[in-house]
């Protein structure tokens, strides 16, 4: 861990990372991608100094509430977290200020801070995100390695829908060759249906690759997957994009079951609730002023 200094902490669309760099060990994570500049070793979190000063000090300017997102590009959830409460004191400011919430996480470590998504959701709306991709528990291990288990992000979605606050799933990425099946597939959407999810994210069945994210994808596969690194070299060559062959069956069944039970899958939808601010507080009219 190391710190940072930053001017600003939220960017032009209202979304912050209070970190840089994750510790969760995901195989096929694109924050690592050279793109987005690491000049530190990605485990290496880099701390935002004054985070939470600097927000406040943003939030203060704007003439109009809206939705903060955070969880882009780091877990606002790492184990970091536990002893420094960036992300917790962070929402505190969001709450006080009468701002919306969309955060992002892979742990429950978030049901920490219920308390706090609770009062946003009362006077606005607050929408937590989590990312399911394999149903398997022991799968999941291999893949995302250091994060709460699927089933455990289940529990926090069952937790969070008894306070009645939205949830939305990210079903992204799905590995082809390894957790591109049917049961799989089948399996996470009976979570999203029981736990009664507004949207599901899905931008067809597949995992993008680029430089920097593909080698340690690759050295994963060549870890804990013999022989499937051949695959994607030969169906894939380097292309980003690398989509299963199970895609078009596997998106069928995406739609067929979120139509069935009134869950947002349409990508500009899910983003349109997710980004619309909404105020729950009574509006009291000049008669009654």
């Amino acid at each position: 861990m190391h710190y940072a200094d930053y001017k600003t902490i939220l960017s032009p669309q209202n979304g912050m990372n209070l970190y840089r760099g994750c510790t969760h060990g995901c195989i096929y994570c694109d924050s690592r991608s050279k793109c987005y500049q690491f000049d530190h070793d990605f485990e290496d979190i880099e701390v935002k100094r004054d985070a939470v000063q600097i927000l406040e000090q943003q939030l203060r300017k704007k003439r109009q509430p809206c939705i903060i997102g955070t969880g882009s590009m780091c877990d606002p959830y790492i184990p970091l977290e536990l002893d420094l409460q960036i992300t917790r004191r962070s929402i505190e400011v969001v709450e006080r200020y009468g701002f919306g919430l969309a955060i992002l996480t892979k742990s429950a470590r978030l049901l920490r801070d219920l308390d706090l998504l609770k009062k946003i959701n009362a006077r606005t709306k607050c929408v937590v995100q989590t990312t399911l991709t394999t149903f398997d528990e022991a799968l999941c291990k291999k893949i995302e390695p250091h994060v709460s288990s699927t089933r455990e992000r289940f529990k926090m979605l069952m937790t969070l829908k008894e306070a009645g606050i939205p949830t939305v799933v990210w079903m992204t990425p799905i590995l082809p060759f390894i957790n591109d099946t049917e049961e799989n597939i089948k399996g996470l959407l009976d979570y999203c249906v029981q736990a009664g999810v507004k949207g599901i994210l899905g931008f067809g069945f597949g995992v993008t690759l680029r430089e920097g994210d593909r080698e340690y994808f690759y050295a994963a596969l060549d870890r804990d997957f013999p022989g499937v690194k051949q695959q994607y070299i030969r169906t894939f060559s380097n292309a980003y994009s690398c989509m299963s062959p199970n895609n078009a069956k596997l998106m069928e069944l995406f739609r067929r079951t979120c139509r069935q039970h009134g869950i947002l899958y349409q990508s500009n939808d899910v983003f349109r609730y997710l980004w619309t601010f909404e105020s729950k507080e009574k509006q009291i009219s000049l008669f009654e002023a």
